[in-house]
Order: structure tokens, then sequence, then C-alpha cells
């Protein structure tokens, strides 16, 4: 919790700093505008479920680099069988879609745990096929949903609002609270979810300890992708615009930073999934305020690495402490 406690403050800070700094020059505060807090809760939660996904992968141990390119698979196959008029009805199409994104989920697990392959093998490989895959479907031509009022309940899932239209609240950020609610409760209230903590702490030991590491592995690896088919479909209702070629790019590093931000380790086995919804905000809020305090957009990227980077030096300079303070307690 002190590092939730320490995101939650450096949040606060970082927005509080950026409006003296914008009133400063300009007078006024774009920020905290109804109209810029729409539209940044709305890719927080976008983007916060893709970290979602990304976490149940890491607290193993592992990684999945093929996030973008599977969102853009799905948002492109249900794009092309929904948007070319070919007769597909949406309730027919979104399952079809998410059953694929939990196949390919399957499928990594089954080759990380069977095969014994490394995950960074897997899911770069992966990265590659599913994006070839979605230009092949589209014929690298870019898709569309058509007009949106053909499908009300999804496209209000992706670009409505709660309590009312007028609200701040878009119905992206609502699912993102409340899949992290959901995810929470499986990690710190089910077996299964101690379990895959255990595993990722020390997967040998979990192993002799009688848990079926095998199996959380392929449960994590195929949750990550269903949830990151999810995302898919909320991102493609959202734009109305697929390109196979580009869409979902660099994604699978927005949803990592917010992970790693959040103050889960690379190593795996530790977590806090509050700590990641405060992450995603942070790297969301990092580049709206790069829009609007007119930084050049080049530096976007910047901001991502330096996010990752400072993430992973802090987990390092607290685990280190951790390890001395139990050498000592232990010897002392």
């Amino acid at each position: 919790m002190r590092k939730v406690l320490g995101l939650a403050g450096l949040l606060t800070g970082l927005i509080a700093v950026a409006c003296v700094w914008e009133y400063l020059q300009s007078g006024t505060i774009r920020f905290l505008t109804p109209q810029n807090a729409r539209s940044v809760l709305a890719l927080i939660g976008l983007f916060g479920i893709l970290s979602l996904g990304q976490v149940f992968v890491i607290i193993t141990g592992g990684i999945d680099l093929s996030v973008g390119s599977v969102v853009a698979l799905i948002a492109t196959l249900a794009a092309f069988l929904l948007g070319r008029g070919e007769g597909w009805s949406p309730w027919v199409v979104m399952p079809l879609v998410m059953g694929l994104s939990a196949l390919i989920g399957l499928w990594h697990g089954v080759l990380v745990t069977k095969a014994r392959m490394q995950p960074f093998v897997v899911t770069l490989c992966g990265l590659f096929f599913y994006r070839g895959f979605a230009r092949v479907i589209a014929q690298d031509a870019t898709q569309g949903f058509g007009s949106t009022s053909a499908y009300p309940v999804w496209n209000w899932l992706a670009n409505g609002f709660l309590p009312t239209q007028n609200s701040i609240l878009p119905v992206p950020f609502l699912i993102f609270i409340g899949l992290a609610v959901m995810t929470t409760a499986f990690f710190h209230f089910t077996p299964h979810g101690r379990h895959i903590f255990a595993l990722g702490a020390n997967e040998e030991s979990a192993r002799f300890s009688g848990i079926r590491t095998q199996r959380l592995k392929i449960l994590a690896y195929t949750v990550c992708s269903l949830i990151c088919g999810i995302g898919a479909l909320l991102f493609g209702f959202n734009i109305n615009s697929v390109s196979p070629a580009t869409f979902g790019n660099f994604y699978e590093l927005y949803a990592i930073a917010g992970v790693v931000l959040g103050g889960c380790s690379l190593r795996g086995g530790s977590g806090n999934i509050l700590g990641v919804v405060i992450g995603a905000a942070l790297i969301r809020v990092l580049i709206n305020l790069v829009t609007i305090l007119n930084i050049p957009s080049q530096l976007e990227y910047v901001v991502i690495g330096g996010a990752i980077l400072i993430g992973v030096f802090v987990d390092e300079a607290l685990s280190g402490r951790r390890k001395t303070r139990i050498s000592s307690a232990q010897h002392g």
C-alpha cells in the first residue's frame, strides 16, 4: 500500500503542478474542464483495460508483447464482419471474436507451459502473426463499423456516459473500474488468485506445494487475451476506423507501463490492482499534459519510456531494501 499511496500522491501532485503551470502561462486551466475530463477518463478506461489483462501474465513472471496486435486482429475482424454488409449480427460477431481472443491466450499458455518456450518469444511471434492476419483479412484496407446507429448497444458501451449523456463519466472508464474490482476479488479472495502470486514468487516451490502451475499459467494467458479482446471491441467502436497496419501499435507498451508504474514487479509474484488503476491513469494524464502544456508531441514516447524506467528502478530499489532488511533480521 505504500506504493499505492505514493502513486496517488504523485498523480495528485502532477495534476496540481500542471494546473498551476498552465494558469501561469495562459490564465486558464483547460485540464480541469469537463470536456478534457471526459476525454482523459475515456482513454484511461480503454488503455487501463489492457493493463488489467497484462497484469495476469506479469504476476506469473511472464509478459505478453502481442497485446497491440491482438487488439488489431479482433477489431479488424469485428469491423470486417459487421461493416461490410455481410448480414452478420453483432450478437453473433461479438461472442465469436471474444472466443477467438480467448483461444489466442490459450495458445500462448500451451506454448509456454507444454512446449516450454519463453513468454517473450511466444508473444513476440504473436505480435507479428496477428498483425499479419489482420492485414490479410482486411487486404490492408481500413475497416469501419458503418453507421454507429446500427449498433446502438455496442456504440453506447464505447462512447456512452453515465448516469446521463451530460456526465463526465464515460462508459469505458466504468467498465474498467468494474473489471478492476472483479480482478481484485479474484487475486485476493480466491485460491486461484493467491496461487498465481505464489507461482510468480517461486514457481518451483509452488509446484512442490501442490499448486498446478501449468494450469494457472494457461489461465493467466487466456484471461489476458480475453480482456484484451474486450478492449479491442471498445477501441474499435470508439474510433470507428480500423487500419490493420497501424491500429493498436505500441498498445502493449502502454499496458506494460501501467502495470509497472502500478507497482507490479516484472519478476512476478507481486502486484496490486489499485496500483495498476492509478498507474494507468498516471500514463494517460502524463500524455494529456504533453498536449495541454504545448510540449512537442514527439516526446510522448519519451514520457512512456521514462515512466517504465522509473517504475522498474523504484521496484529494484525497494526489492533491494526489503532483501537487506530481511537478511539483517535473520542474522540479527
